[in-house]
């Protein structure tokens, strides 16, 4: 690590990890803990994402308990898993009226607390038990969370303040979760927890961030919107920081560096005064604990030739227009494109939302992940092309308008006093953003629309609990909306929704991606592609680094393709950034030079 601060240094009791999917929060944050307990802490690894990877990572089994890190003496770390935290949830809700109300009433409060509501706040739960509660984190000298991507983790860092004041001022007793009383037992924790939240001795938020306008964009959002809460103590993290290298003649190498450069050079201000420390990019993955001690003391360079990693009879894959075609003969639909945060979603979806509206078509480009960038990437002036953002703020106002003006002519005054208190929860924000995906969806009968999905767990989240949002739908409504009854109907029809799967040539992005398909087949849907994006193997690279970038990356390219992948594009490291119509369509048209067998 190099830069200006020393996060080690300055590290306190609590560090909290973030930033835009993709930048390596969770290899930092391993690393950190890793370098913690290496100088004699005893270490607490906690990872609040729904699609955590930390197993992975740091190759050992975790659960929801603290599990000691193989070969790191003094490290633990777990996973909180909202399903379990869910199901204990409910439990220790109805446990108490079971054998005490009839169990129909019983049976109503289990079906009350099956929605994504019971998930969030159930996995809440267990965030500010070890946030908030002394006890249960006593043993640790330290307790490093690595987080869930930025608009996931921006809404759970501000929990603690909604539900408590979500509590403070209601006056029914009953919630979207059932019954108050379970809530109201944990307000004086969500208090502790909201207080070590903005306790500068105490807690750290580290904000993580490629050397790139985008991710360093975000990270200032998150900082702003935090440092607003009372998190002020912050320090950046820039990962993937490429050294001055003088002696390189390779044009790629000259251009990532002058690309970062520029980065940096225009962060914005307010992130730009933040203590910094710039982290190298590795050739090899930090993954295990071997490769990630090397994330603060990088091993040099050892590669053999590109020629000893290629086989004999090579297939070359297809780019993205070969995938564009076949969407486009269906003349409308849904095109979803999924995956880890930071594999460039919303740079294949801008692509070929462009190009579908270049052949004439009418198209829609959306997104459901705070964090994207959609109207940046695909620019202006492109004919048939809408884009817009499902924004949660606006759709909760609406959402809330909507119920309102169906609801309240049948309510009397202290009906309406109570809509309007559940529809104040904070859970109204997921069923009103559902439903706003669901409308979306609806629109590729008349057309096509291109969403940007929001990273994997969020994602997982919001498609597992279709049913469960139903219901919870029409708690709130007289009648289910049509795009909502109709929503996974849609998503099954393989003529109508295309999934694409979007990683880059590397463990994690391939392993979840790989996940996040056999979710989707349980659930009825089938995958229509795989695009391995950004891919540096088989470029005609001269500097060692890249050429071994490049070679790392075969193995997993030869992974999907055999394993996992009906249909398969690539799309090659880009010289420049596929920002704009014209790059886009060169992103698309670019011949996938990697062969592999």
């Amino acid at each position: 690590m190099n830069g200006t601060a020393d996060l080690l240094a300055l590290a306190t009791r609590i560090l909290f990890f973030s930033g835009k999917g993709g930048v390596g929060k969770t290899s930092l944050a391993c690393a950190t803990a890793l370098e913690l307990a290496r100088r004699g802490q005893r270490v607490l690894l906690v990872s609040t994402d729904p699609a955590s990877n930390l197993d992975e990572v740091l190759g050992v089994s975790l659960s929801g308990q603290p599990t000691a890190v193989p070969g790191a003496e003094g490290l633990f770390a777990l996973n909180i898993d909202p399903e379990a935290a869910a199901r204990a949830y409910r439990e220790n809700v109805v446990a108490p009226y079971r054998g005490v109300l009839p169990e129909a009433a019983v049976a109503s409060m289990e079906e009350q607390l099956s929605g994504g509501c019971t998930l969030e706040i159930a996995a809440f739960d267990q965030f500010t038990g070890l946030l908030g509660d002394p006890e249960r984190t006593r043993p640790y000298g330290h307790i490093l969370f690595d987080t869930a991507p930025t608009g996931h983790t921006l809404r759970l860092l501000k929990l603690p303040a909604a539900w408590t004041g979500f509590m403070t001022e209601n006056t029914t007793g009953t919630s979207c979760l059932g019954p108050l009383s379970g809530l109201q037992a944990q307000q004086q924790l969500y208090q502790a927890s909201l207080e070590a939240l903005t306790n500068p001795t105490l807690t750290t938020l580290v904000l993580v961030a490629r050397p790139e306008h985008s991710t360093l964009a975000e990270a200032e959002r998150m900082r702003a919107e935090l440092a607003a809460l009372g998190m002020k103590n912050q320090f950046l993290l820039v990962n993937g920081y490429l050294s001055p290298n003088a002696e390189s003649d390779d044009p790629v190498l000259q251009a990532l560096q002058a690309r970062q450069h520029e980065a940096l050079e225009q962060m914005p201000a307010g992130l730009g005064a933040l203590p910094r420390a710039n982290v190298a990019l590795l050739a090899v993955a930090p993954m295990g604990v071997d490769n990630l001690r090397q994330v603060f003391s990088p091993c040099p360079i050892v590669n053999s030739t590109p020629e000893t990693k290629f086989h004999a009879e090579p297939e070359s894959f297809g780019p993205l227009a070969s995938l564009i075609e076949e969407i486009e003969s269906a003349g409308r639909g849904v095109v979803l494109t999924m995956g880890k945060g930071g594999v460039g979603k919303t740079t294949i979806a801008a692509a070929i939302a462009v190009e579908l509206a270049r052949r004439g078509h009418r198209v829609h480009l959306s997104t459901t992940d705070p964090a994207a960038h959609v109207a940046e990437t695909v620019g202006n002036g492109i004919g048939n092309l809408r884009v817009s953002r499902i924004d949660p703020a606006a759709e909760v106002r609406r959402y809330t308008a909507s119920v309102l003006t169906k609801l309240a002519p049948n309510l009397d005054e202290q009906g309406i006093a109570l809509l309007e208190e559940d529809l104040r929860s904070p859970c109204t924000e997921e069923i009103a953003v559902f439903s706003a995906f669901a409308e979306t969806v609806e629109q590729g009968e008349s057309g096509f629309v291109v969403l940007d999905t929001a990273p994997t767990g969020h994602t997982l989240l919001l498609l597992d609990s279709a049913e469960a949002y139903h219901r919870e739908v029409l708690r709130t409504q007289s009648e289910m909306p049509e795009s909502v009854r109709n929503l996974l109907p849609r998503l099954r029809d393989p003529h109508f929704s295309r999934i694409l799967l979007v990683a880059v040539p590397e463990a994690t992005p391939v392993h979840e991606a790989a996940k996040l398909q056999e979710d989707l087949l349980r659930a009825g849907i089938e995958p229509f592609a795989w695009v391995m994006n950004q891919c540096f193997a088989g470029q005609r690279f001269r500097d060692p680094f890249l050429i071994e970038r490049g070679l790392r990356e075969l193995p997993f390219l030869v992974e999907v393709r055999q394993s996992y992948a009906r249909r398969m594009a690539l799309t090659p490291w880009q010289l420049e950034p596929p920002i704009g119509p014209e790059r886009l369509r060169k992103l698309i048209k670019a011949p996938a030079a990697t062969e592999v067998v």
